[in-house]
Order: C-alpha cells, then structure tokens, then sequence
C-alpha cells in the first residue's frame, strides 16, 4: 500500500493539508495518509478522522518565532528543538518504509521533505511575490537584495524546490507562479486551497438596510481573547460616531477556543443577551444586543456562513482574514501585541493583500476606515475583484490532489 505523509507548519497549514487529503482519499482509496503538524496540536487533523504520528506540542510562540526572536528562545526553552529532532527520525522512519512526502507551509516542512531522501512535493503558503510587488512592479517597500535576487524565496529555498526529489511545486497565487518559473521552477499554477471548503447555508437571509460586520479576533488562545477586547473598542467608537446605521456584527470564534472570555467581555461592555432569529446554520450560536441598536452574534458552529453573510470584517487573523479578501471583501484591520498580530505581520499582510485590506493605527481609527468604504462604491468594486486576482477560485484541492496522484504517485 502506498503512503503519504503529510508535513505542515500552522493552523491555516494543517486545515490547507486536510482539504488536499480529503481530495486524495477520494481519489486514490488505498492511498494510506499520515499527518505530521510541526507546531502546534493538528486540530485539523483531528477534527477530519485523521492519523496523527505522534503527540504534538504546542510552542509558545503558537508557530511564529520568524516574527521575534524572544519568541523563538521560548520556543527553543519549551522544547522546540527536541520536537524537531523527533519529527526528523519519524519522517527518516517513513522515509524507509517507502512513504512519500507533501509538504505544506514554509521552508520547514520543505527541508525535512528534502532530508527524509523520499520524493516530495510542495505546497507554499507562506510566501508570495505580492509582498514585494503586484502587477505594476516592486512595492517602494521592498529591500534592494529581493529585487536582486528576483524572488521573495531565498536561493537555497529554489534549490530544494529544483531537487530531482521534487515532483511538484504549488504556489499560492499566479504571481508567485509566475516568477518560480523565471527561476526554472516546475510550477503549477492550480490554485490556492484556502478557497475550498467554505461551505454556506442554502438560504442566507441579509437586510440590505443592515451593515453585516464579521469580526475575526484570531485562532490562538491567549492572544485571540487579547484582540478581541480591542475589536470591542472598535465596536464602541463605531456605535458612538455611526448613530443612523444598523448594524449585524458576526464573530466567527474558533471551534478550538473557550467561548466564555469572550461572552464575558461583551458583557462587560453592556451587551446583553437576545434572542433573534439566526440568519447562519449554528444552533449553538450566542446572540446580544447593544441598546437595541446593534445585534452581535458569537458563533464557533458556522464559519462559512458567517464569511458569506458579511459585508466586510474587521479582522486580526491571519488565514481568515485572506478568505474574507478572496470573496472579495474588505477588511478593515489594526495591530495587537502579538505574538502573531503584531504592527510587522500587519503590515506585511497588508502588501500581500493589497487594496482589500485597510490598515489603521487602532480600534479608534476604524470609523474613519469604514465611513470612507461607505462613501465609494467605487473602492469596494476594485476590493471585490483584487481579492479573486490574489486568492483564485475554489477547487485548488481537488486539482492539486489530481496533479499528486499523477507525479508522486502514477509508477
């Protein structure tokens, strides 16, 4: 029987990997699938009937030691060399037992798929040339050495990717396609996975009259509980300065998180439970009210659905937050202390996303941010089609699965 295990970096990684397994287990029954999550717990994984190798550890820094380097010595005291060292021996293990190698995420996931000495294959979805530049040309931003060298990966990374082992490289946007292949990159261009699986209700009911704000504090406890006491301030200049507005707000909480803290900081800012009617598919779903002027709902149950009600977010997330843009959506977004959200990956998501994403100092400059998107329809057309040009169409899994069985797996 044939094996494929499966490598990846992060909660957005593991759910990109699951939605490709899903596919391969579709298409090729007898293929056995093994998952590795080199950070974190591969709730993912878990939540999808999927085969974990071992017990995993989450790391302080929740996967983003690039983004500080106290965050990487915490790391580092909690373990994370030992973990990695553990992984090597697992995925050498497998590696002799004739199992081959996706790897999805950064360059972690793609030197272990190199060191196991299988056949391997790439998904990247940490990198895209749209931090450096857009179809215009180089950001102003962007440093002397990455126009140099030509590419947001570095020479070393193209080599792995250039490796005979390597049988498929898979970018996440045509951009970064583009330029893999100046580098003689075998690319193909298929798609970005996190456009699947956004699964809607049949019959989503929105009031035109109703502004529908999804709110996004994140995925990792503690700092999604941190980001959303300064979404609610946001919230409260909102409700002061936008008096003649209706508003629906819809948080889409992390099935992984405990819902109380953020029950209890609604409460603490005079929102207070109401029923109403739903209008997404979570039956589970908490619902308020602010001076019977706003509604809010919490929701862990119905993700999709809350990314489809939406007007727009206001957003301190990282994958979530590229779903929300890739419907064509804009996100008003500001910094949190971190260790994810911090005023760097912020700004850095807001080159990777372009005009979809507007970036202000704090939760008191979001009406500003909003009132300009109210007054220029014109602004929210070019948002709607720059979020398809950088996200793609949904159906990434089942063609990157298709393109697996052929070159990983047609001898």
């Amino acid at each position: 029987m044939s094996k494929l295990l499966v490598l990846s970096n992060g909660h957005g990684e593991d759910t990109i990997a699951v939605r490709i397994m899903e596919q391969l287990q579709q298409s090729i029954p007898s293929l056995e699938l093994l998952a590795l999550p080199l950070v974190g717990e591969g709730y993912a994984y878990r939540r999808a009937n999927f085969s974990l190798l071992c017990t995993s550890q989450a790391m302080p820094s929740g996967g983003f030691v690039y983004m500080d380097g106290q965050e990487l010595w915490k790391d580092l005291q909690g373990g994370l060399l030992q973990l990695t060292i553990s992984h090597y021996h697992i995925i050498r293990q497998l590696s002799r037992e004739g199992a081959k190698i996706l790897a999805v995420g950064d360059v972690l996931p793609l030197v272990l798929a190199w060191l196991s000495g299988s056949p391997y294959a790439f998904v990247g979805t940490a990198k895209s040339e749209y931090y450096l530049r857009d179809e215009k040309g180089w950001l102003k931003a962007t440093p002397w050495w990455y126009r140099v060298l030509d590419s947001y990966y570095f020479p070393w990374e193209l080599n792995l990717m250039r490796s005979p082992r390597c049988r498929g490289v898979f970018p996440r946007d045509t951009l970064t396609a583009k330029v893999l292949a100046k580098h003689a990159i075998a690319v193909a261009d298929l798609g970005n996975p996190m456009m699947d699986g956004l699964h809607f209700s049949s019959a989503l009911d929105r009031e035109k009259e109703t502004l529908t704000i999804l709110l996004l504090p994140g995925s990792r406890s503690p700092e999604a509980e941190r980001n959303w006491q300064m979404i609610l301030r946001a919230i409260e200049h909102l409700l002061k300065r936008m008096r003649k507005h209706r508003f629906l707000f819809v948080a889409a909480i992390a099935p992984s998180l405990d819902l109380s803290p953020f029950q209890l900081a609604l409460e603490d800012q005079n929102w207070r439970t109401q029923p109403f009617p739903l209008p997404v598919g979570d039956s589970q779903a908490l619902t308020f009210s602010h001076d019977h002027k706003a509604h809010l709902i919490l929701s862990q149950n119905a993700y999709g659905d809350c990314l489809a009600l939406a007007h727009l977010g206001i957003a301190m997330a990282g994958t979530a937050t590229e779903q929300l843009v890739g419907l064509g959506k804009p996100v008003i977004t500001f910094p949190g202390t971190g260790p994810q959200f911090t005023p760097w990956f912020a700004q850095a998501q807001t080159r990777l996303l372009g005009e979809s994403v507007l970036l202000v100092d704090g939760p008191e400059q979001v009406t500003d941010a909003l009132q300009k998107l109210v007054n220029n329809p014109d602004l929210w057309q070019a948002i709607a089609g720059n979020g398809q040009r950088r996200l793609g169409f949904p159906g990434a899994a089942s063609r990157i699965a298709q393109s697996l069985r052929e070159k990983l797996f047609s001898d």
